[in-house]
């Protein structure tokens, strides 16, 4: 068995994610996912003829973000050929899924470098656009339906707002202060190290900022906004008249849903790359690096389907005990802001302490890249444990069908 040892971190800013108004909307995904491989390999002198895989997560596999884009983003970057590559969907959990089987083939010893990350580029929905396969309504098993069916994410996050008696004030206030912490980081500099300038193919800088934050929110602006998902609960999803509420009602029948996330408590559409290099003990010694960090343990969870959003709590208990931590060992918290109800929902169960939550402003503020957000949380959890001194970092996230998987990495 070997560490599994992580050498560098870096991520793209990420752009708005709309065709005319972000900056990198107009780049072919492997040209985004290119430019975090081509960091890596800049950065770290790296040869990449030595890379035995990479491992990298997309959510949306079609269009342009289909054809293994792992592979044709390292050819773009003009790696070795002998640098394989694959790509994976865990939905939103894709980036920490591709970190966590990277840093496990590492730790194996089947292998000894590895670049884990994702990419996804949320601007090309639009054209890319596919069923996206993850409800059970139109199988015709009544039964099956009622025990696994999904809703829209933002109903969900609702549902599970109502069923906990957690407030709209509660849910803007942590908005808010994604947005304020955030605005201190960036003015701050403190994603200086990971981040990594994007050019287009003629040379041209595109972006090297954050595009995505809105850092003057105010509370009042965001007490004013309309609830973004009440439309979505009533609308009759098939002939037999089923709507999203009533199917949630008919496993739940004591939640009565009220809308009240909105975009200001809502995860940004941005897109967004980001890649993560793994060593063996062997290819430490091997190429003189320098390790930043370790990987500690590694878990995966699923939970309800129908409140998809629920399952970090448990991930993160999970992990901490694999690990044989607890929740005071550590330093910095990344739990993805999805929507806010997911955040709230973990510090309340848990008991968290809320400066170690988040504490560069999360996806709310920032934006959350669908398959690329994992890698790039890791990345800012090191940042964080290197800024402040600290020793561990945890990082999970709630993933469509009732999913999250988490990690935990150590500073050297």
């Amino acid at each position: 068995m070997s560490e599994a040892w992580i050498i560098d971190a870096c991520r793209t800013p990420r752009g708005i994610g709309k065709q005319g108004k972000g900056a990198l909307a107009d780049l072919h995904p492997q040209h985004l996912g290119a430019a975090v491989l081509k960091a890596l390999k800049e950065r770290n002198d790296l040869d990449t003829s030595v890379v035995d895989d990479i491992i990298f997560g997309t959510s949306l596999q079609s269009g342009t973000q289909g054809g293994d884009l792992a592979r044709m983003a390292a050819l773009t970057a003009g790696y070795s050929t002998k640098a394989s590559g694959v790509t994976l969907d865990r939905y939103c959990g894709s980036g920490i899924t591709a970190a966590a089987l990277g840093a496990s083939v590492v730790a194996s010893g089947f292998e000894d470098v590895i670049v884990s990350g994702g990419c996804e580029m949320m601007s090309t929905y639009g054209a890319n656009r596919h069923a996206p396969g993850i409800g059970l309504l139109d199988m015709g098993n009544e039964e099956l339906r009622a025990a696994y069916f999904q809703p829209h994410q933002g109903v969900a996050a609702d549902a599970i707002a109502s069923m906990d008696g957690i407030s709209r004030e509660a849910l803007d206030q942590l908005g808010y202060e994604s947005q304020q912490r955030a605005a201190v980081a960036i003015a701050e500099s403190r994603f200086d190290r990971s981040l990594v300038p994007v050019y287009s193919l003629a040379g041209e800088l595109l972006l090297d900022h954050e595009e995505y934050p809105r850092p003057s929110t105010t509370l009042e602006r965001l007490a004013s906004l309309e609830a973004a998902f009440g439309g979505f609960m009533d609308f009759p999803l098939d002939e037999s008249g089923v709507t999203m509420r009533s199917a949630i009602n008919a496993k739940y029948p004591d939640i009565d849903i009220q809308p009240v996330h909105h975009a200001g408590t809502s995860s940004g559409v941005v897109d967004g790359a980001a890649a993560i290099l793994f060593a063996s003990d062997r290819a430490v010694a091997d190429y003189g690096w320098k390790p930043r960090a370790r990987v500690v343990a590694t878990a995966n969870v699923g939970d309800d389907p129908t409140l998809m959003l629920n399952a970090p709590g448990p991930a993160i208990r999970k992990v901490l005990a694999k690990a044989g931590l607890t929740i005071d060992d550590i330093d910095t918290f990344e739990i993805n802001e999805a929507f806010a109800v997911v955040v709230e929902k973990a510090i309340r169960d848990l008991g968290l302490d809320r400066s170690k939550v988040n504490p560069n402003g999360g996806a709310i503020a920032l934006g959350h890249p669908i398959g690329a957000t994992g890698s790039i949380l890791i990345g800012t959890a090191l940042d964080e444990l290197e800024r402040t001194g600290g020793r561990y970092g945890l990082i999970t996230q709630c993933a469509a069908g009732g999913m999250a998987p988490a990690v935990i990495i150590e500073r050297v």
